[in-house]
């Protein structure tokens, strides 16, 4: 424990930082800065999360490269560096960093209250909640608001349970859903599994894509007497390389719950909100799921707030007598981050974003294509819709190479949790025709440089 003047004297540094505009702080405070910033990652953070993140450890010509601000469609080190941001926080950014008309109402809010008192109703959970229903297919209705996406698939695996009294869940191969224990086991690689096992133990995996093992699942552990709760599925799989499933693979789904009185969960929290060309992927297919989860771009790339949203039957009696079975996030739903959700709302319809996605999705996937045909022998493939695109390499080698010649040209990117060959080009809306052309041209000399390097 260290001494408590010093810990302020500590924090007034700190907070003086934070209200100095970067190109007023001298350099050799940029340079302390990163030296600690290092140091404390290494020491208070993680130890290993530095060499994990490859690309934010990188040393430039002033050393680390700490990120300080940001707007539209970039990202801004503490020096001056400019990226384009083709990661986009795994999905957050779709209106972009900053987006002022979100902003313009967060600080609205932010001025009359932030959080709420737990005790007296809160007015902007009522009316999320109601443009939630008015924006999702179906009659998908009932709104339950969380913090992180792990949570809200805590959340939606409980109703099911609650819902239909089964207790066993279908998931299936290379999905991701989260890293909280209820998550991590729906989870479908053994990395993030083992280490926690046992879990829950009656879920069982089956090959995505395949409708026919679903069934076949489903109808086995009836069969001895199982009853099945929910299947639960990310319409295309994110973090296993952007892996979108055969046409009617959904829908068919639908079916076989249907027959069997099963729950259907789908994972929107990365497809959702416009990124792939619809406001919610599922409606590529026409399938309205029994729950559905959302969030990465849900808080406007302003603030976190993620949630389910599902149909009435799910909502039992036992949850209208209690309330607070289902659980009661301290933070869920709070002032501050339902008004980023209700501009984020506005803003994406309003601008038609999920059509923009489309639109550019369409010609950075061309762009992104055309180098694959031009470098077969480092490209393996390029998948994806909308602004949810994946370009996976022959070999992880192949892939780190190439992140990295991007990174050091200003395009921030990075690879997918489960396929550690695929890097994910997820840029915000306002990725503009010349950004594009840059990410292209940027990434076409990354890959002759891999290509010169390696002899291919």
């Amino acid at each position: 424990m260290a001494d408590k003047t010093q810990v302020i004297a500590d924090l007034d540094r700190v907070i003086g930082l934070i209200k100095t505009d970067k190109k007023d702080i001298p350099a050799e405070e940029k340079k302390k800065m990163a030296a600690e910033t290092i140091d404390y990652f290494d020491n208070y953070v993680s130890p290993g999360w530095l060499k994990y993140r490859k690309s934010v450890s990188s040393d430039s010509e002033n050393g680390a490269v700490l990120e300080w601000d940001d707007e539209g469609a970039y990202c801004y080190g503490l020096n001056g560096e400019k990226f384009i941001d083709c990661l986009g926080g795994f999905g957050i950014y779709t209106c972009g960093h900053r987006n002022p008309e979100i902003m313009d109402v967060v600080k609205a809010q932010l001025d009359h209250q932030a959080l709420h008192s737990q005790e007296l109703l809160d007015p902007l959970r009522g009316y999320l909640a109601k443009a939630m229903a008015d924006i999702t297919p179906g009659d998908l209705q009932q709104c339950f608001f969380t913090n992180g996406g792990a949570e809200a698939v805590e959340m939606a695996l409980k109703l099911a349970r609650i819902a239909t009294g089964g207790r066993w869940y279908i998931s299936t191969v290379g999905a991701f859903h989260g890293k909280s224990m209820g998550a991590v086991s729906m989870g479908g690689k053994g990395t993030y599994r083992v280490p926690y096992a046992p879990m829950v133990q009656q879920v069982q995996h089956v090959q995505y894509g395949v409708a026919e093992d679903v069934e076949k699942a489903i109808k086995n552990l009836q069969a001895v007497g199982e009853k099945v709760a929910a299947v639960i599925l990310e319409p295309i799989q994110g973090e296993a390389g952007v892996i979108v499933p055969p046409a009617g693979y959904l829908k068919e789904v639908r079916r076989i719950c249907d027959e069997t009185g099963v729950a259907l969960i789908f994972d929107e929290i990365q497809t959702g909100m416009g990124r792939t060309g619809t406001m919610w992927r599922c409606e590529a297919e026409d399938v309205v799921p029994d729950i559905m989860t959302f969030g990465k771009a849900f808080g406007g790339g302003i603030l976190p707030i993620t949630g389910i949203i599902c149909r009435p039957k799910m909502w039992t009696q036992d949850l209208i007598d209690n309330p607070w079975l289902l659980g009661s996030p301290t933070f869920g739903g709070n002032p501050l981050c339902c008004a980023a959700a209700l501009a984020t709302i506005r803003y994406m319809l309003a601008n038609d974003i999920p059509g923009v996605c489309k639109a550019k999705g369409e010609v950075l996937k061309h762009g992104l294509q055309s180098l694959a045909d031009k470098y077969p022998e480092i490209i393996q493939e390029v998948r994806g819709t909308g602004l949810m695109l994946a370009v996976e390499f022959n070999s992880c080698e192949l892939g780190y190479e190439s992140s990295r010649g991007l990174f050091a040209r200003g395009i921030m990117t990075a690879g997918t949790l489960v396929n550690a060959k695929t890097i994910r080009f997820e840029p915000t809306a306002m990725l503009s025709d010349e950004d594009i052309k840059e990410v292209i041209s940027a990434f076409d000399a990354a890959l002759a440089d891999v290509k010169a390097a390696k002899g291919l």
